[in-house]
């Protein structure tokens, strides 16, 4: 899910010792398979292969499960599905704008569970392309804070095409171009910056603020489009207030 930074952030961490780790580490096993089938088995030679291992790899999913999906995707090794990425739009409670990026080998499936999620949590869909212009494909890298400040990170990137450096609280998130991402990832690297995950993100141009009772059908809709084994990411142009969040952790 990918909105308000900060609450995303707290979403993927509390991801990994939650009861979805199971549903968390399928969507992460499928990214490796897809990204391997597109761009070849080698990580080394296919970047975004690369960033879906490291990703799987830092959320603690066990290296023959990587290895496996791995070849299986590349043609190494038998029981590959063919899996079809197919982006649904619509909307949520308090008019917030909401992408459904489904990674299925079901298209009928997909469908019908994305449009079930949408009517019981008090959203709608929406035809094609009347929300998607509202979002830009972005290289987005999230790095834990640690020592680091803000100069470090900004110093270590700029030169490699970074936008913008955000403070999210515990971590930094590090936004280009979706053309840059590799390059942004590799400084990090070069300057032995560490980084939590770096990927092609849909970002919003523009936000719709929530107050706390709008906030929380929109996170329950988003709860119910995650639940779906396939839908791989979630997309939605709200912002929340540090006051609000702090609120629904009550």
């Amino acid at each position: 899910m990918s909105g308000h930074s900060k609450w995303a952030t707290t979403k993927h961490k509390k991801a990994v010792v939650d009861a979805k780790r199971g549903k968390l580490f399928a969507k992460l096993i499928k990214n490796i398979e897809v990204a391997a089938r597109t761009g070849g088995p080698d990580p080394d030679g296919n970047p975004t292969l690369y960033d879906a291992v490291q990703k799987a790899r830092k959320n603690s999913v066990p290296l023959e499960n990587i290895e496996r999906a791995r070849k299986r995707g590349g043609g190494l090794e038998a029981g590959g599905a063919e899996w079809q990425t197919i982006m649904y739009e619509g909307y949520a409670p308090g008019g917030v704008a909401v992408l459904v990026e489904c990674l299925t080998d079901n298209r009928n499936r997909a469908a019908s569970e994305v449009r079930v999620a949408m009517t019981r949590n008090g959203g709608s869909m929406a035809d094609p392309g009347s929300v998607s212009y509202m979002f830009n494909r972005k290289g987005v890298v999230i790095v834990p804070k640690g020592e680091l400040g803000e100069d470090d990170v900004l110093v270590a990137v700029l030169d490699a095409g970074a936008e913008e450096v955000n403070d999210l609280g515990d971590s930094f998130e590090v936004v280009s171009e979706a053309g840059d991402l590799v390059p942004v990832r590799k400084a990090l690297q070069e300057a032995g910056i560490d980084y939590d995950s770096a990927e092609s993100s849909l970002l919003p141009t523009l936000s719709v603020p929530l107050d706390e009772e709008s906030a929380r059908k929109v996170f329950r809709l988003i709860d119910a489009l995650e639940d779906s084994d396939d839908v791989q990411n979630v997309y939605a142009n709200f912002d929340v207030s540090d006051e609000v969040l702090a609120k629904l952790d009550d």
